[in-house]
């Protein structure tokens, strides 16, 4: 999950930070989606800075509160300690930011193959309204000889 933060399989935006709805993507890859209040609430126990999104730094807390036993048993914050796929006090924060950098560019691998789907299917609206266009245009001008 660590990983996921870091190597853009969340941060879609490559920023190097987890805003709120590349949160909500995660929240749902865990199989634990959050309502858009939960997702704010999330960012906002952890977000030091206050900028409204999670830095590296801010994502560790997250765990580090885990183990401290400082987050509520059914808050989203525990949600994402318990089902992400690292852990931390074992492996440790060079082995979190690695599995934090490898999930990132899986989910950026992701982004890019939705991404090619929607180009794709954008390409085929396009060509299918070029298609009427010129059917229409050369129905209006059939109607010009056979007059």
């Amino acid at each position: 999950m660590l990983a996921s933060v870091a190597d853009g399989q969340y941060d879609t935006g490559r920023d190097g930070f987890i805003d709120l709805m590349e949160l909500k993507l995660m929240m749902e890859k865990l199989g634990a989606p959050q309502t858009h209040l939960g997702l704010k609430n999330m960012i906002k126990e952890v977000d030091e800075d206050f900028d409204g999104k999670l830095s590296f730094r801010e994502f560790l807390l997250i765990f580090r509160r885990a183990a401290a036993g400082e987050l509520q048993e059914e808050s989203g914050l525990m949600a994402m300690a318990r089902l992400s796929e690292i852990n931390v006090s074992t492996e440790g924060v060079m082995g979190a930011r690695d599995f934090f950098e490898a999930k990132m560019q899986a989910a950026s691998l992701g982004s890019k193959f939705e991404a090619e789907i929607r180009e794709e299917k954008e390409e085929r609206k396009r060509q299918e309204v070029e298609k009427k266009q010129r059917q229409a245009a050369f129905k209006q001008l059939q109607s010009t000889f056979c007059s």
